[in-house]
């Protein structure tokens, strides 16, 4: 099986589906709690479930319809769930304020670290050294896993939910979305004091709710889901590693806000990513997205019960996928030739 596509939502069922055909090719329940999201080993062996407090795991390759191994320890909804690199270990976010670290293998906490807020969402970085995590409270914390602390704390915009994070493939971006619809761009550099957080610029991206945030494989497109029905898709620019803005250096405590940080372009409103595209055609709040591993065509997951594969070149819905009979709000696809 090269592709590997899923969904879940609030029918407590995890689908699998032939991408191009469109036929649902297995149903997996989840009567525990509604699924929050999904993700795929980097080896396409394993399919991570988030639920209401807790991640089920499951084998992708056997018709086992129970999960192999249920991670236990969080007590609120499981809002992000992230693979290293070879699948040694899993991180994951929650509504009871905690990111944690868990072994693959046996299911235990290895790290849990407090946000003080409702954590949203998580990622890793490329360089595995370090996790980055977005709250309620309107801040995003990079945690560094070596030194075991929080190496940087952000506040984008004060008092307003920071919904989602993504970082880039290759290390060089970090974007936070929040709930004012507002996206919030720095450059990822590293330092000899670990990596350094360059503000490039913010934009109203949306004019309701952003709920997934997400940087193409290849870095050359970022994709927005939001509230108001649509998906959009904006080109990011290629920034100049050299340019001569400051480092925003920080130590755990410290906070930040993007105007004071001269992101501007000395007329006090820094340039927008420009727009490529805007998905129109879904019938409620657009909850999540995964591009392909070319970078050509992404799949949403929508409230209107619909998963649909987007070629994005022409903008066309190429596929519907039909099945739920309540929201998808998350959707994982796998479609590299070879495990990473």
């Amino acid at each position: 099986m090269s592709v590997i596509l899923c969904t879940a939502g609030y029918d407590h069922t995890i689908r699998f589906w032939e991408a191009l055909s469109g036929i649902c090719s297995r149903t997996i329940q989840h009567p525990d709690s509604q699924v929050n999201r999904l993700c795929i080993s980097p080896d396409k062996r394993l399919l991570a479930a988030a639920g209401h407090t807790s991640v089920k795991l499951y084998d992708i390759k056997s018709t086992n319809p129970n999960a192999v191994l249920t991670f236990e320890g969080h007590t609120g909804n499981v809002t992000g769930v992230a693979f290293h690199c070879e699948g040694k270990w899993m991180v994951t976010s929650s509504e009871d304020g905690t990111v944690k670290v868990w072994d693959t293998r046996s299911g235990t906490i290895q790290r849990s670290y407090s946000h003080g807020s409702a954590a949203n969402d998580v990622v890793i970085h490329p360089n595995q050294g370090e996790i980055i995590s977005c709250d309620r409270g309107g801040s995003v914390r990079v945690w560094d896993l070596g030194e075991n602390n929080c190496s940087h704390q952000l506040i984008p915009e004060e008092d307003v939910s920071v919904s989602s994070v993504t970082v880039a493939s290759d290390g060089s971006l970090l974007c936070a979305a929040n709930n004012a619809g507002n996206v919030f761009v720095w450059s990822l550099r590293q330092g000899d004091v670990g990596t350094q957080l360059v503000p490039l610029t913010q934009f109203s991206a949306h004019k309701e709710y952003i709920t997934r945030i997400l940087l193409s494989p290849d870095v050359k497109k970022l994709a927005t889901c939001s509230a108001d029905h649509t998906a959009r898709i904006w080109s990011v620019p290629l920034t100049d590693p050299d340019s001569p803005e400051t480092p925003l250096m920080m130590n755990g405590h410290g906070t930040n806000t993007m105007h004071q940080q001269g992101l501007t372009n000395g007329d006090s409103h820094p340039k927008p990513f420009p727009l490529e595209a805007t998905l129109t055609g879904h019938q409620r709040w657009v909850w999540d997205c995964a591009f392909s591993a070319d970078s050509a065509y992404l799949v949403t997951a929508c409230s209107d019960h619909y998963a649909r594969l987007w070629e994005l070149g022409s903008q066309n819905v190429i596929r519907q996928y039909n099945g739920h009979h309540r929201g998808a709000v998350c959707v994982a696809l796998n479609d590299y030739s070879e495990a990473r």
